[in-house]
């Protein structure tokens, strides 16, 4: 069974930065695609960034340039590293993976204060 954990939320200004943390267990991240989703209040979820198991990344375009998934191997996590934070990106950010069926963390809380 995949689970998966996130952590590394948190409360900054705008400009700021955080580094979102993604545990997987029951999985190896360098063989599956992973992203990350967040969901702002009173909007729908929306897909931020992926990564495939060649290490290929893809980014929604109002975070491109200053969001970066990765992924370590040996602690087989995964990472968004968000920079240049707008108060837009506030949002609950969920770590995702589909093996077949649909597998959701349980979300970390970013905000961005002006």
């Amino acid at each position: 069974q995949v689970q998966l954990v996130e952590s590394g939320g948190g409360l900054v200004q705008a400009g700021g930065s955080l580094r979102l943390s993604c545990a997987v267990s029951g999985s190896t991240v360098s063989n599956n695609y992973f992203a990350w989703y967040r969901q702002a209040p009173e909007k729908q979820r929306e897909w931020v960034a992926g990564i495939r198991s060649g290490g290929t990344t893809n980014y929604e375009d109002s975070v491109k340039g200053r969001f970066t998934i990765s992924r370590d191997n040996a602690k087989n996590t995964v990472y968004l590293q968000m920079n240049s934070l707008k108060p837009e990106d506030t949002a609950v950010y969920y770590c995702f993976t589909n093996q077949g069926f649909s597998t959701w963390g349980q979300g970390t809380q970013v905000t961005v204060s002006t």
